[in-house]
């Protein structure tokens, strides 16, 4: 497993995560997000206290299952990812849509 440095932290969050089921749990302050598939949950939490200067209190993390896809003939998969769940000291919260 990969130990990501100081300087790559940002690189492990990829994008937040907004479905149904991820707006409803912003109201028990636990955010979405796609992560890198190699890392670790000590790494996420360090990212996310690093990129939005919040207090971390858990992380869950899933491997959900590749997926195939077929275009005509042809069968392939789509890319991997790791989903982590985020849940916030009570307090902190994380602006996921800045007004401009």
């Amino acid at each position: 497993m990969p130990k990501f440095s100081e300087r790559d932290l940002p690189d492990i969050i990829r994008r937040p995560l907004v479905t149904e089921k991820a707006t409803i749990a912003l109201e028990d302050n636990k955010y979405l997000f796609e992560v890198h598939p190699k890392a670790s949950k000590l790494d996420i939490k360090a990212a996310i206290e690093s990129l939005f200067d919040v207090t971390v209190v858990k992380v869950n993390t899933q491997n959900p299952p590749h997926k195939t896809r077929r275009m005509g003939r042809f069968i392939g998969r789509k890319p991997h990812y790791k989903k982590a769940t985020v849940t916030l000291s009570s307090g902190d919260s994380i602006t996921l849509f800045p007004e401009v």
